[in-house]
């Protein structure tokens, strides 16, 4: 599926970078914005940034909140490369006005986060409404739409609540599904009349692939030939949780637009992990190979929401291995999205492993689709590469920390092609930088850096990287640029 058929569809893009170290002359950004053709962005265009409930709001058993399967999972030794764990993270949930400033002055007008489901739902289904968390997502919806910024809201960003996966196995459950339809009603109930954008699932994808079939994810599920699990199957289980994942987003979207959409007049999408795929030579073999792993990581979840059906390759490989969707279902899952939103980090290349003989890899075996996944061609990558566990260690300083000059060069490469990608028709309607914050990302716990704003993880205290000084004055140009039009 090309992503032109999506042409008709809101497209929200959040872009996820590091903060790199690197010399270069303080005025360099006077000249960058020369290669950026903000008139092509919509006067409307959102600019935003983004969170999640996990990686940013800490207080981890505060106001009744449950235990989620990261709690669970990041408390037991070995998870997380520092050690650390997510029961601070950034204390957002405790400073949450002081980072709407800091939004406020970056001049975003809109922020995307996710709700903690445990915190709402500390059972599930199973147990009460827990109202003191309630009460807190009120007073965050409420505190953005006083400061004009429009809250994107996630039902689930990675974390659910582990009453799920002890009862019955979470995903890969059809009873999740129901709970799921029942949360996400919830949601609707007392946070829609100002939530107008809704995410039911941020990177599914990741889920499914790194929770049932690497295990480096809750619940650390995975074959012995796949990686370090004590239970589970790489070659089923992905297919499985995946399954219902599809399905619980479709109820989702169903209660939101048979109850609440009429009256709240909202919008209801899904957030995916999108890498571009290059063939590795001009072979035909190869090109098929790109398209089959795009097929089996990005189109896997996007063909049956948009078509009602897995992809063609999938099916041809799989067979009976993937799951059938009933023929009521299809009528239910088909078109269930109003937006997609697109996380890309990285490309790259295919190679052919039907009709060629691949060395083991990413991407080699049958479940995956037969391909041989590599950045790097004669030796040389697909693009600048980064290296993450040495940024904490190039400097100590903040002083050092918040020179992030390549980030700034990346962030204004990305969007000038971003513009190029509108002015040919692209049906993009905003950017969100991933993240407001330094926070803690996921098993490389506090050790490298995605914010716009450095944080000292000792005393929490946020400080703007150039990156943030970057952002903050192409919005106010291009707000400029739309008034005097």
């Amino acid at each position: 599926m090309k992503l032109s058929l999506f042409s008709d569809v809101l497209l929200v893009i959040t872009m996820c970078l590091c903060m790199i170290m690197a010399s270069c002359n303080p005025n360099y950004l006077r000249g960058l914005k020369s290669s950026l053709q903000l008139a092509d962005f919509p006067s409307n265009f959102l600019y935003g940034t983004a969170s999640s409930s996990y990686q940013f709001e800490g207080a981890f058993l505060s106001d009744g909140k449950g235990l989620s399967n990261w709690d669970i999972f990041s408390h037991e030794a070995g998870n997380i490369l520092d050690g650390s764990n997510g029961d601070i993270a950034v204390d957002h949930y405790h400073r949450y006005l002081e980072d709407l400033d800091l939004m406020e002055d970056l001049g975003v007008n809109s922020y995307r986060f996710s709700i903690s489901w445990a915190r709402v739902l500390p059972k599930g289904r199973f147990g009460n409404v827990n109202m003191a968390g309630i009460k807190h997502y009120n007073k965050l919806i409420d505190a953005l739409l006083d400061k004009g910024i429009s809250p994107f809201a996630s039902l689930t960003h990675y974390d659910i609540p582990q009453e799920l996966e002890e009862r019955y196995g979470a995903w890969l459950s059809p009873k999740v599904q129901d709970d799921f339809r029942y949360y996400a009603d919830i949601c609707f109930k007392y946070f829609g009349d100002r939530v107008k954008y809704w995410v039911t699932f941020n990177e599914p994808n990741v889920v499914a692939i790194r929770g049932y079939r690497s295990g480096i994810y809750p619940p650390s599920r995975c074959s012995a030939s796949f990686g370090n699990c004590s239970t589970g199957n790489s070659e089923e289980e992905p297919f499985i949780a995946a399954h219902n994942m599809i399905l619980s987003h479709a109820a989702a979207v169903r209660t939101y637009r048979t109850k609440y959409k009429e009256k709240q007049g909202g919008s209801i999408g899904i957030v995916m992990n999108a890498i571009w795929f290059e063939p590795f030579t001009n072979s035909s073999e190869d090109k098929l190979a790109a398209e089959r792993a795009q097929s089996f990581f990005l189109n896997w979840f996007l063909d049956p929401i948009i078509c009602g059906r897995y992809p063609a390759e999938m099916q041809q490989i799989l067979g009976s291995q993937l799951p059938n969707f009933q023929r009521q279902e299809v009528s239910e899952i088909k078109l269930g999205l109003d937006f997609i939103g697109i996380n890309h980090y990285t490309s790259f290349y295919a190679k052919d492993c039907i009709y060629s003989t691949c060395e083991q890899g990413p991407g080699v075996s049958r479940s995956e689709g037969y391909y041989l996944r590599t950045a790097f061609k004669d030796g040389v990558p697909i693009g600048e590469t980064v290296c993450y566990g040495e940024l904490n260690k190039l400097n100590s300083s903040v002083k050092d920390f918040i020179k992030d000059y390549r980030r700034v060069e990346y962030m204004n490469s990305y969007l000038a092609s971003l513009a190029l990608a509108i002015r040919n028709g692209a049906n993009v309607r905003g950017y969100f930088a991933w993240s407001l914050l330094d926070n803690f990302e996921w098993t490389s716990g506090y050790t490298i850096r995605f914010g716009l704003h450095h944080v000292d993880f000792a005393t929490l205290e946020r400080t703007p990287k150039l990156s943030a000084d970057w952002f903050k004055q192409l919005i106010s140009y291009h707000r400029s640029l739309s008034s005097s039009a």
